[in-house]
């Protein structure tokens, strides 16, 4: 059946919507979060229930479509033409059991709503810095979160899928009754199923105390230097992530910090204050700013300044296996460059510690990676893109001779497939994987190219 016709048959039986092209509401629905990428799926849909997703399937298999899950818009790469873009708004149960540490969450579900509902239990949630990115898309591309050094990526605290298979069967599945697709859902994506809840690990966090130190940039060296070296003694209950902020000289920016720049370290125990731990970094040079104490998860998630709206983005990331002093003076000093201006921030997260040891079979991993770096070349409105892409590239070719063999693929910019995140091996059992539980290739490809 034509693909027209059959979305056409397909929406008028389904409980929730389908958008088409020549609908009014299509060029809304199909905007991903990134809203420098452009995707022209061929339908947007959001499924109400299991029954839907499971007609979507059949419409998908008699236009030779594909279905390509996109929770809350994140995580697209562009390449969704003839594809149903899937919306899981629907699915938004949420039940907390903070006795057994471990929460069921649809996966239409955004990290703040988890949050929200720990908030005074002594529980936390391994999610991300952002509260509006989905659960679903996080746990299932790896996830990088405050809590990775002490709790692992998002994708180890993963215990259980509910799954929609390709052949329309919806089944929970754990390590015992499928360890080889919970080995594929933990980092590789929606690439063998359709995700509707997953169930996932809490952190136990009686103690949770931060601290937020700023520096000048004429100090930046030598504290990356000195949190370099508390990364060899620090314990697995102490996460560090650091920002380099170079602003514009622009008028949106106040005055007494226009064309400024700084570096601010963030710490966060899970076992109570640390200030002798981070004695050191703070002796490194001039605190301009600090503050510190007792902590929570939804402090961390309203001060994350992390976009609530989607917007035009550009970025690049890397995963370092070292971070030497020759590596720091060269990154500080590409950074004071005028001509590196366009990368306003540079974020760099400590690893190690539960990274270094993974408690479930997963392809997400960044055992053995040290740092974590991520550059952010925002878009405005009337600016040439050219600027900004070539700092980013400039970035990525400094740290090459440092990087690590694999990132995770929520650190993946559009166009970057799997092949960047597992060995060879690994690529090949994800394929072989996808071939036994798709065959006739009714999900799309995802970063998975067949």
């Amino acid at each position: 059946m034509p693909l027209p016709s059959a979305l056409e048959t397909a929406r008028a039986t389904l409980t929730g919507s389908l958008l088409l092209p020549s609908d009014d509401a299509f060029d809304q629905a199909r905007r991903p979060w990134n809203l420098a990428i452009e995707q022209t799926p061929a339908a947007v849909a959001e499924p109400a229930d299991i029954d839907d997703l499971r007609m979507l399937l059949s419409a998908a298999r008699d236009a030779g479509a594909t279905l390509a899950m996109q929770p809350s818009g994140h995580g697209a790469s562009g390449n969704l033409g003839g594809a149903v873009i899937l919306r899981m708004a629907a699915f938004d149960d949420l039940d907390v059991d903070v006795v057994a540490g471990r929460v069921r969450v649809g996966s239409g579900v955004r990290w703040g709503a988890v949050v929200d509902a720990l908030e005074g239990t002594g529980w936390a949630a391994p999610a991300g810095t952002s509260p509006v990115v989905s659960v679903a898309g996080y746990t299932l591309g790896g996830g990088h979160s405050w809590f990775s050094r002490t709790a692992g990526l998002g994708s180890d605290n993963l215990r259980a899928v509910w799954i929609v298979r390709p052949d329309g069967s919806h089944e929970r599945v754990d390590d015992e009754s499928d360890p080889d697709l919970m080995w594929a859902l933990r980092g590789a994506g929606g690439v063998v199923g359709l995700v509707t809840a997953l169930e996932i690990d809490l952190v136990r966090t009686p103690a949770l105390w931060g601290s937020a130190l700023t520096f000048d940039a004429a100090d930046a060296a030598a504290v990356l230097r000195a949190v370099r070296d508390l990364a060899a003694i620090a314990p697995s209950g102490m996460n560090v992530f650091m920002n380099s902020l170079r602003l514009p000289d622009a008028p949106q920016v106040p005055e007494e910090i226009r064309g400024r720049s700084f570096l601010t370290v963030q710490a966060l125990s899970a076992d109570g204050a640390a200030e002798d731990l981070l004695a050191p970094v703070r002796g490194a040079g001039r605190v301009q700013r600090e503050v510190s104490g007792a902590t929570s998860p939804a402090a961390l998630a309203a001060a994350s300044n992390e976009p609530t709206e989607p917007t035009p983005g550009r970025g690049a990331a890397v995963a370092l296996s070292a971070f030497d002093d020759a590596t720091i003076e060269q990154l500080m000093e590409f950074r004071q460059r005028d001509e590196q201006r366009p990368i306003m921030s540079i974020d760099i997260r400590m690893l190690g510690g539960a990274l270094d040891e993974p408690r479930r079979a997963g392809f997400a991993s960044l055992q053995g990676a040290q740092w974590l770096l991520h550059a952010l070349a925002p878009l405005f409105p009337g600016s040439p893109a050219e600027p900004g892409s070539e700092s980013l590239r400039g970035f990525l070719e400094l740290l090459d001779p440092v990087r690590s063999p694999r990132t995770v693929a929520t650190f993946l910019a559009p166009g970057q497939t799997l092949e960047r995140c597992g060995s060879a091996a690994d690529i090949e059992r994800l394929r072989a994987l996808r071939d036994r539980v798709d065959p006739e290739a009714i999900l799309h490809e995802g970063r998975l190219p067949r």
